[in-house]
């Protein structure tokens, strides 16, 4: 991967696209800290900032939820968005944070309002255990977790993937409702319907390289794959 000029703005979807191997993924890894590039620079909210590590991006508010979604089945929705960061009963500062008893209706009300921010109307109880919940309810889940950090930069990584109409329509809407909550988000995906539905605009990889940028509005399906498998020429036409 060379020669990347990425950007996306706050209250906007922008779409990552290529066929295997482009990049996209590679990308992806790098923003969340998750890879370290040889060279590069980065840019948040008019100031460059540096990324050495995934607790380095996570502290400037990127976050990334990966295609396996990484939830606990065996706990509830609440536990699973507050974990590793959970609220501790008021008085026990005295003992270790690991050892203090946790501040159960704290994070009740905490998962409820993230829930909330993202207007999932599906789930009836933040005390449902995660393994009882459809797959369009558990990527809300993870996607609520990542908004419960306090990010800016939201990274999805084929979020309706393996899901069914239904629980993809559930996906969508959250998505917008990432857009409208100011957040920046990537969305990676090879479902062409889903992208055009929610996209604002489309970058195109190929071979670890960018080949255009489009607002949704302004190109077509056709447009797209031609430019992920042939590429552009130096004039921005296509490649025969």
């Amino acid at each position: 991967m060379q020669n990347i000029d990425f950007e996306v703005a706050r209250g906007e979807v922008m779409a990552l696209v290529g066929d295997n191997g482009a990049g996209k993924s590679t990308l992806m890894k790098v923003l969340a800290g998750a890879h370290i590039p040889d060279e590069g620079r980065f840019w948040l909210d008019g100031d460059e900032i540096s990324i050495d590590g995934p607790q380095t991006a996570a502290q400037k508010g990127i976050q990334i939820v990966y295609q396996d979604l990484a939830l606990c089945e065996n706990l509830d929705v609440a536990a699973n968005l507050s974990l590793g960061h959970e609220p501790t009963k008021a008085g026990w500062r005295f003992l270790p944070r690991f050892l203090r008893p946790i501040d159960e209706l704290e994070m009740e009300i905490r998962a409820q309002q993230a829930i909330d921010q993202l207007e999932v109307r599906t789930l009836r109880s933040v005390r449902a255990l995660v393994g009882g919940l459809s797959g369009g309810q558990r990527q809300a889940i993870a996607i609520a977790r990542a908004v419960g950090a306090k990010s800016s930069v939201v990274m999805l990584d084929e979020p309706t993937a393996a899901l069914g109409v239904a629980q993809t329509r559930q996906v969508l809407n959250v998505v917008r409702r990432l857009r409208e909550t100011n957040h920046a988000v990537i969305y990676i995906s090879h479902n062409m319907r889903d992208i055009f539905e929610v996209a604002d605009r489309i970058c195109v990889l190929r071979h670890g390289q960018n080949v255009a940028t489009w607002r949704t509005a302004e190109t077509t399906t056709d447009e797209i794959v031609v430019a992920m498998t042939r590429g552009l020429d130096q004039g921005g036409k296509h490649v025969r």
